[in-house]
Protein backbone atom coordinates (compact mmCIF):
# COMPACT_ATOMS: atom_id res chain seq x y z
CA UNK A 1 0.00 0.00 0.00
CA UNK A 2 1.30 3.63 -0.63
CA UNK A 3 1.82 6.09 1.99
CA UNK A 4 -1.20 7.90 3.09
CA UNK A 5 -0.82 10.48 5.75
CA UNK A 6 2.58 12.94 5.87
CA UNK A 7 4.76 11.10 8.21
CA UNK A 8 4.16 7.96 6.43
CA UNK A 9 5.33 9.88 3.65
CA UNK A 10 8.08 11.63 5.27
CA UNK A 11 9.32 7.89 6.28
CA UNK A 12 8.96 6.68 2.88
CA UNK A 13 10.88 9.66 0.93
CA UNK A 14 13.99 9.51 3.80
CA UNK A 15 14.50 5.47 2.30
CA UNK A 16 13.79 6.47 -0.85
CA UNK A 17 17.62 7.24 -1.86
CA UNK A 18 20.81 5.63 -1.39
CA UNK A 19 22.50 8.74 -0.23
CA UNK A 20 20.89 11.98 1.84
CA UNK A 21 22.35 14.19 -0.01
CA UNK A 22 23.22 13.84 -3.43
CA UNK A 23 23.97 17.04 -5.54
CA UNK A 24 22.88 17.44 -8.74
CA UNK A 25 19.90 18.83 -11.02
CA UNK A 26 19.37 16.33 -13.66
CA UNK A 27 16.62 14.15 -11.53
CA UNK A 28 14.32 16.65 -9.75
CA UNK A 29 14.17 18.68 -13.16
CA UNK A 30 13.09 15.63 -14.98
CA UNK A 31 10.28 15.08 -12.25
CA UNK A 32 9.55 19.01 -12.50
CA UNK A 33 8.72 18.82 -16.09
CA UNK A 34 6.56 15.90 -15.63
CA UNK A 35 4.70 17.93 -12.95
CA UNK A 36 4.26 20.36 -15.85
CA UNK A 37 3.35 22.89 -13.36
CA UNK A 38 3.66 26.39 -14.12
CA UNK A 39 3.87 30.06 -11.47
CA UNK A 40 3.27 32.96 -13.08
CA UNK A 41 4.40 35.30 -10.01
CA UNK A 42 7.98 36.46 -9.41
CA UNK A 43 10.32 33.85 -7.57
CA UNK A 44 12.72 35.34 -5.25
CA UNK A 45 15.89 32.67 -4.09
CA UNK A 46 17.84 33.51 -0.99
CA UNK A 47 21.22 31.42 -0.30
CA UNK A 48 23.92 32.15 1.60
CA UNK A 49 26.12 30.45 4.68
CA UNK A 50 23.96 32.48 7.26
CA UNK A 51 21.15 34.78 7.03
CA UNK A 52 19.18 33.02 4.47
CA UNK A 53 16.08 32.30 7.19
CA UNK A 54 16.01 35.55 8.63
CA UNK A 55 16.27 37.35 5.33
CA UNK A 56 13.12 34.47 3.72
CA UNK A 57 11.41 35.40 7.18
CA UNK A 58 11.76 39.09 6.81
CA UNK A 59 10.63 38.89 2.81
CA UNK A 60 7.76 37.22 3.63
CA UNK A 61 6.90 39.50 6.46
CA UNK A 62 6.98 42.63 4.54
CA UNK A 63 4.75 40.78 0.97
CA UNK A 64 2.11 39.55 3.65
CA UNK A 65 2.00 43.54 5.17
CA UNK A 66 2.02 44.68 1.74
CA UNK A 67 -1.03 42.39 0.68
CA UNK A 68 0.26 40.12 -1.02
CA UNK A 69 -0.73 36.14 -1.16
CA UNK A 70 3.06 34.51 -0.60
CA UNK A 71 4.38 30.95 -0.93
CA UNK A 72 7.92 30.16 1.70
CA UNK A 73 9.89 27.36 1.22
CA UNK A 74 12.53 26.72 4.03
CA UNK A 75 14.62 24.32 5.78
CA UNK A 76 15.24 22.65 7.49
CA UNK A 77 12.71 22.45 10.30
CA UNK A 78 12.32 22.60 14.20
CA UNK A 79 9.48 20.63 15.18
CA UNK A 80 7.25 19.63 12.27
CA UNK A 81 7.74 19.28 8.38
CA UNK A 82 4.61 21.87 7.15
CA UNK A 83 7.46 24.78 8.84
CA UNK A 84 8.92 24.60 5.99
CA UNK A 85 6.47 24.59 3.51
CA UNK A 86 4.40 28.16 4.28
CA UNK A 87 1.07 29.84 2.26
CA UNK A 88 0.64 33.51 4.01
CA UNK A 89 3.23 32.35 6.85
CA UNK A 90 0.67 29.24 8.05
CA UNK A 91 2.41 25.71 7.27
CA UNK A 92 0.23 23.99 4.88
CA UNK A 93 -1.80 21.39 6.49
CA UNK A 94 -0.54 17.60 6.63
CA UNK A 95 -3.58 16.38 4.66
CA UNK A 96 -2.73 19.34 1.36
CA UNK A 97 1.06 18.28 1.88
CA UNK A 98 0.41 14.10 1.86
CA UNK A 99 -1.60 15.09 -1.61
CA UNK A 100 1.48 17.17 -3.35
CA UNK A 101 4.25 13.83 -2.36
CA UNK A 102 1.46 11.83 -3.76
CA UNK A 103 1.54 13.87 -7.20
CA UNK A 104 5.37 14.02 -7.31
CA UNK A 105 5.36 9.80 -6.54
CA UNK A 106 3.34 9.37 -9.16
CA UNK A 107 5.05 11.39 -11.76
CA UNK A 108 8.32 10.31 -11.32
CA UNK A 109 8.57 7.07 -12.16
CA UNK A 110 11.96 4.93 -11.37
CA UNK A 111 13.57 8.14 -10.89
CA UNK A 112 14.99 8.20 -7.19
CA UNK A 113 14.52 10.98 -5.60
CA UNK A 114 16.32 12.94 -2.00
CA UNK A 115 14.36 13.40 1.08
CA UNK A 116 15.09 17.01 0.46
CA UNK A 117 14.12 17.06 -3.63
CA UNK A 118 11.20 15.45 -2.88
CA UNK A 119 10.21 18.15 -0.49
CA UNK A 120 11.39 20.80 -3.13
CA UNK A 121 8.97 19.37 -5.62
CA UNK A 122 6.10 18.91 -3.61
CA UNK A 123 6.63 22.34 -2.37
CA UNK A 124 6.16 23.57 -5.92
CA UNK A 125 3.17 21.58 -5.99
CA UNK A 126 1.25 23.58 -3.62
CA UNK A 127 2.39 26.62 -4.37
CA UNK A 128 1.88 26.07 -8.47
CA UNK A 129 -1.69 24.76 -7.45
CA UNK A 130 -2.32 27.97 -5.38
CA UNK A 131 -3.53 31.40 -6.60
CA UNK A 132 -0.03 33.09 -5.11
CA UNK A 133 1.17 36.03 -5.94
CA UNK A 134 4.99 35.59 -4.99
CA UNK A 135 7.23 32.70 -3.90
CA UNK A 136 10.56 32.85 -1.51
CA UNK A 137 12.42 29.74 -1.71
CA UNK A 138 15.30 29.18 0.78
CA UNK A 139 18.40 27.19 -0.82
CA UNK A 140 19.06 24.12 1.31
CA UNK A 141 23.06 23.80 0.41
CA UNK A 142 25.23 25.63 -1.83
CA UNK A 143 22.84 26.55 -4.64
CA UNK A 144 24.06 25.68 -8.48
CA UNK A 145 22.96 22.24 -7.52
CA UNK A 146 20.75 22.44 -4.71
CA UNK A 147 16.80 21.33 -5.96
CA UNK A 148 15.99 24.96 -5.39
CA UNK A 149 17.75 25.93 -8.38
CA UNK A 150 15.95 23.79 -11.04
CA UNK A 151 13.37 26.76 -10.63
CA UNK A 152 14.58 30.12 -12.13
CA UNK A 153 14.22 32.92 -9.65
CA UNK A 154 13.38 36.10 -10.93
CA UNK A 155 15.34 38.04 -7.92
CA UNK A 156 18.34 35.59 -6.32
CA UNK A 157 19.85 36.98 -2.55
CA UNK A 158 23.22 35.21 -1.84
CA UNK A 159 23.35 36.57 2.17
CA UNK A 160 26.99 35.51 2.82
CA UNK A 161 29.58 33.57 1.97
CA UNK A 162 31.78 31.61 4.79
CA UNK A 163 32.70 28.07 4.64
CA UNK A 164 30.25 25.43 5.55
CA UNK A 165 29.65 21.98 4.08
CA UNK A 166 33.34 21.82 2.91
CA UNK A 167 32.68 17.90 2.10
CA UNK A 168 30.13 18.97 -0.36
CA UNK A 169 31.05 23.05 -2.01
CA UNK A 170 34.69 22.35 -0.44
CA UNK A 171 37.22 24.29 1.43
CA UNK A 172 37.63 27.70 -0.04
CA UNK A 173 35.61 30.90 0.08
CA UNK A 174 36.14 31.04 -3.51
CA UNK A 175 34.90 27.53 -4.15
CA UNK A 176 31.85 28.12 -2.21
CA UNK A 177 31.46 31.63 -3.91
CA UNK A 178 31.21 30.01 -7.16
CA UNK A 179 28.53 27.42 -5.64
CA UNK A 180 26.89 30.06 -4.36
CA UNK A 181 26.37 32.17 -7.10
CA UNK A 182 24.98 29.03 -9.19
CA UNK A 183 21.08 30.97 -8.42
CA UNK A 184 21.75 33.85 -10.40
CA UNK A 185 20.26 34.29 -13.68
CA UNK A 186 20.91 36.38 -17.04
CA UNK A 187 19.64 39.61 -17.25
CA UNK A 188 17.70 39.36 -13.62
CA UNK A 189 18.98 40.94 -10.32
CA UNK A 190 21.58 39.32 -7.83
CA UNK A 191 21.82 40.72 -4.31
CA UNK A 192 24.64 40.07 -2.47
CA UNK A 193 24.65 40.59 1.45
CA UNK A 194 28.49 40.20 1.66
CA UNK A 195 30.30 42.87 1.38
CA UNK A 196 33.80 41.02 0.36
CA UNK A 197 32.24 38.76 -1.90
CA UNK A 198 34.95 36.93 -3.60
CA UNK A 199 35.97 37.12 -6.94
CA UNK A 200 34.53 34.05 -8.34
CA UNK A 201 30.80 35.36 -7.38
CA UNK A 202 31.33 38.84 -9.31
CA UNK A 203 33.18 36.65 -12.17
CA UNK A 204 30.20 34.68 -12.79
CA UNK A 205 27.47 37.07 -12.27
CA UNK A 206 29.46 39.00 -15.10
CA UNK A 207 29.82 36.07 -17.23
CA UNK A 208 26.23 35.16 -17.10
CA UNK A 209 25.22 39.42 -17.78
CA UNK A 210 23.42 38.99 -14.44
CA UNK A 211 22.61 42.15 -12.42
CA UNK A 212 24.63 42.14 -9.23
CA UNK A 213 24.19 44.77 -6.69
CA UNK A 214 26.66 44.11 -3.83
CA UNK A 215 26.37 45.29 -0.45
CA UNK A 216 27.74 48.48 0.59
CA UNK A 217 28.38 49.66 -2.71
CA UNK A 218 24.95 49.29 -4.26
CA UNK A 219 22.79 49.02 -1.21
CA UNK A 220 23.32 49.46 1.96
CA UNK A 221 22.45 50.60 5.49
CA UNK A 222 22.93 52.95 8.49
CA UNK A 223 21.93 53.88 11.89
CA UNK A 224 21.68 51.48 14.62
CA UNK A 225 19.46 50.46 17.62
CA UNK A 226 16.55 53.26 17.85
CA UNK A 227 16.52 54.20 13.64
CA UNK A 228 17.98 53.27 11.34
CA UNK A 229 18.04 53.73 7.16
CA UNK A 230 18.18 51.93 3.94
CA UNK A 231 19.72 53.14 1.05
CA UNK A 232 19.92 51.80 -2.56
CA UNK A 233 19.13 52.02 -6.09
CA UNK A 234 15.78 53.43 -6.03
CA UNK A 235 16.32 55.96 -3.30
CA UNK A 236 16.35 55.74 0.37
CA UNK A 237 14.20 54.15 3.31
CA UNK A 238 14.19 56.09 6.25
CA UNK A 239 13.23 56.22 9.60
CA UNK A 240 13.00 52.87 10.14
CA UNK A 241 12.45 50.81 13.29
CA UNK A 242 15.09 47.80 13.79
CA UNK A 243 13.85 44.21 12.51
CA UNK A 244 12.03 42.45 15.41
CA UNK A 245 14.45 39.54 14.72
CA UNK A 246 17.72 40.19 17.59
CA UNK A 247 21.00 40.62 16.36
CA UNK A 248 23.85 42.71 14.89
CA UNK A 249 23.89 40.96 11.48
CA UNK A 250 19.81 41.48 11.01
CA UNK A 251 20.47 45.42 9.41
CA UNK A 252 22.46 43.71 6.62
CA UNK A 253 19.87 40.73 6.14
CA UNK A 254 17.25 43.52 5.91
CA UNK A 255 18.94 45.56 3.83
CA UNK A 256 19.43 42.25 1.48
CA UNK A 257 15.75 41.79 1.55
CA UNK A 258 14.93 45.55 0.50
CA UNK A 259 17.47 45.92 -2.55
CA UNK A 260 15.42 42.57 -3.28
CA UNK A 261 11.87 44.07 -3.24
CA UNK A 262 13.27 47.16 -5.11
CA UNK A 263 14.61 45.07 -7.71
CA UNK A 264 11.21 43.96 -8.25
CA UNK A 265 9.22 46.83 -7.47
CA UNK A 266 7.37 47.21 -10.97
CA UNK A 267 5.95 43.89 -10.54
CA UNK A 268 5.14 43.67 -6.96
CA UNK A 269 5.82 47.40 -5.47
CA UNK A 270 5.91 47.78 -1.79
CA UNK A 271 4.82 50.94 0.44
CA UNK A 272 6.86 52.06 3.23
CA UNK A 273 4.49 51.06 5.46
CA UNK A 274 4.33 47.61 4.30
CA UNK A 275 8.34 48.24 5.16
CA UNK A 276 7.48 48.98 8.32
CA UNK A 277 5.03 46.76 9.49
CA UNK A 278 6.92 43.58 8.04
CA UNK A 279 10.07 44.49 10.04
CA UNK A 280 8.46 45.08 13.07
CA UNK A 281 6.16 41.49 13.07
CA UNK A 282 8.89 39.21 11.75
CA UNK A 283 9.39 35.98 13.33
CA UNK A 284 11.98 33.30 13.36
CA UNK A 285 12.51 30.67 15.85
CA UNK A 286 15.76 29.63 16.79
CA UNK A 287 17.78 32.78 15.37
CA UNK A 288 18.63 34.69 18.87
CA UNK A 289 15.66 33.65 20.26
CA UNK A 290 15.62 34.86 23.93
CA UNK A 291 13.01 33.54 26.18
CA UNK A 292 10.81 35.12 28.83
CA UNK A 293 12.06 34.34 32.11
CA UNK A 294 14.79 33.73 34.34
CA UNK A 295 17.74 32.67 34.00
CA UNK A 296 17.87 34.29 29.86
CA UNK A 297 17.74 31.60 27.70
CA UNK A 298 19.17 32.37 24.43
CA UNK A 299 18.13 29.62 21.73
CA UNK A 300 20.41 30.00 18.35
CA UNK A 301 20.97 27.27 15.52
CA UNK A 302 24.48 28.85 14.68
CA UNK A 303 26.37 25.75 13.36
CA UNK A 304 29.77 26.89 11.77
CA UNK A 305 32.66 29.95 12.67
CA UNK A 306 30.87 32.77 10.89
CA UNK A 307 27.49 32.17 12.76
CA UNK A 308 29.38 31.55 16.29
CA UNK A 309 31.24 34.85 15.60
CA UNK A 310 27.50 36.76 15.57
CA UNK A 311 26.44 34.81 17.92
CA UNK A 312 29.17 35.93 20.16
CA UNK A 313 28.66 39.51 19.22
CA UNK A 314 25.62 38.97 20.28
CA UNK A 315 25.81 37.49 23.72
CA UNK A 316 28.44 40.96 24.04
CA UNK A 317 25.57 43.24 23.07
CA UNK A 318 22.85 41.76 25.35
CA UNK A 319 24.77 42.97 28.20
CA UNK A 320 26.20 41.25 31.59
CA UNK A 321 25.05 38.13 33.39
CA UNK A 322 27.02 36.68 36.17
CA UNK A 323 27.70 33.61 34.11
CA UNK A 324 26.96 32.02 30.55
CA UNK A 325 25.90 28.62 30.50
CA UNK A 326 26.51 27.00 26.84
CA UNK A 327 24.23 23.85 25.63
CA UNK A 328 26.20 22.77 23.05
CA UNK A 329 25.19 19.49 20.48
CA UNK A 330 26.86 19.42 16.71
CA UNK A 331 27.05 17.42 13.73
CA UNK A 332 30.33 15.56 13.62
CA UNK A 333 31.06 17.20 10.06
CA UNK A 334 31.10 20.45 11.50
CA UNK A 335 33.90 22.65 12.70
CA UNK A 336 33.42 22.40 16.07
CA UNK A 337 36.70 23.46 16.76
CA UNK A 338 36.19 26.67 14.70
CA UNK A 339 32.71 27.32 16.90
CA UNK A 340 33.91 26.96 19.79
CA UNK A 341 36.92 29.23 18.87
CA UNK A 342 34.61 32.30 17.90
CA UNK A 343 32.94 32.04 21.39
CA UNK A 344 36.15 32.25 23.62
CA UNK A 345 36.35 34.37 26.63
CA UNK A 346 32.41 34.21 26.01
CA UNK A 347 31.35 31.05 27.87
CA UNK A 348 32.36 30.33 31.51
CA UNK A 349 30.96 26.58 31.13
CA UNK A 350 30.15 24.70 28.38
CA UNK A 351 27.36 21.56 28.62
CA UNK A 352 28.39 18.97 25.82
CA UNK A 353 25.85 16.80 24.29
CA UNK A 354 25.96 13.97 22.35
CA UNK A 355 23.50 14.17 19.08
CA UNK A 356 21.73 11.22 17.45
CA UNK A 357 21.98 9.73 14.06
CA UNK A 358 24.67 8.71 11.59
CA UNK A 359 26.23 12.41 11.50
CA UNK A 360 26.04 12.91 14.96
CA UNK A 361 28.88 14.11 17.40
CA UNK A 362 29.33 12.51 20.69
CA UNK A 363 29.79 14.94 24.31
CA UNK A 364 33.21 13.07 24.38
CA UNK A 365 33.99 14.59 20.85
CA UNK A 366 32.65 17.57 21.63
CA UNK A 367 34.62 17.76 24.59
CA UNK A 368 37.69 17.65 23.23
CA UNK A 369 37.28 20.50 20.05
CA UNK A 370 36.18 22.66 23.17
CA UNK A 371 39.85 22.25 24.55
CA UNK A 372 41.34 22.26 21.60
CA UNK A 373 39.62 25.85 20.95
CA UNK A 374 41.15 27.50 24.09
CA UNK A 375 37.49 28.70 24.69
CA UNK A 376 38.18 28.13 27.91
CA UNK A 377 35.12 27.57 30.36
CA UNK A 378 34.51 24.22 32.76
CA UNK A 379 33.33 21.53 30.67
CA UNK A 380 30.77 18.75 31.32
CA UNK A 381 29.51 16.29 29.43
CA UNK A 382 25.86 14.82 28.70
CA UNK A 383 23.76 12.18 26.64
CA UNK A 384 21.42 14.34 25.07
CA UNK A 385 20.74 18.22 24.78
CA UNK A 386 18.06 17.61 26.95
CA UNK A 387 20.19 17.01 30.30
CA UNK A 388 22.44 19.33 29.17
CA UNK A 389 20.19 21.57 29.60
CA UNK A 390 18.65 20.23 32.86
CA UNK A 391 21.98 20.32 34.37
CA UNK A 392 22.74 24.21 33.14
CA UNK A 393 19.06 25.01 34.68
CA UNK A 394 20.48 23.39 37.80
CA UNK A 395 23.60 25.53 38.03
CA UNK A 396 22.03 28.80 37.27
CA UNK A 397 20.48 31.77 38.94
CA UNK A 398 18.60 33.84 38.21
CA UNK A 399 21.57 36.43 37.17
CA UNK A 400 22.30 33.98 34.80
CA UNK A 401 22.18 32.72 31.10
CA UNK A 402 22.16 29.91 29.26
CA UNK A 403 22.76 29.70 25.47
CA UNK A 404 21.12 27.03 23.65
CA UNK A 405 23.57 26.57 19.98
CA UNK A 406 25.19 24.32 17.76
CA UNK A 407 22.73 22.54 15.62
CA UNK A 408 19.08 22.78 14.63
CA UNK A 409 18.67 19.46 16.31
CA UNK A 410 19.96 20.85 19.08
CA UNK A 411 17.91 23.51 19.30
CA UNK A 412 14.89 21.68 18.58
CA UNK A 413 15.36 19.25 21.35
CA UNK A 414 14.96 21.96 24.05
CA UNK A 415 12.02 23.71 21.98
CA UNK A 416 10.21 20.27 22.17
CA UNK A 417 10.44 19.86 25.55
CA UNK A 418 10.03 23.70 26.56
CA UNK A 419 12.79 25.67 27.88
CA UNK A 420 10.83 26.44 31.22
CA UNK A 421 10.57 22.86 32.15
Amino acid sequence: MPPTTLSEWLDYVERLHAKPIDMGLERVSRVRDKLGLKFAGPVITVGGTNGKGSTCAMLEAILQAAGYRVGLYASPHLLHYNERVRIDGVPVADERLATAFARANEVREDISLTYFEFGTLAAWEVFASAALDVLVLEVGLGGRLDAVNAFDADCAVVTSVGIDHVDYLGPTRAGIAFEKAGIFRAGRAAICGDPQPPETLLAHAAAIGADLQILGRDFGFDGGRQQWRYWGRRGERAGLAPPALRGARQLANASAALAALDALQQRIPVSMQAVREGLSRVELPGRFQVMPGSPSVVLDVAHNPQAAEVLAQNLVDQGFFANTRAVIGMLADKDMKGVCAALRGRIDEWHAAGLTGARAASAAQLAAAIAESGAGGKVFQHASPRAAYAAARERSSENDRIVVFGSFLTVADILSVGVRN
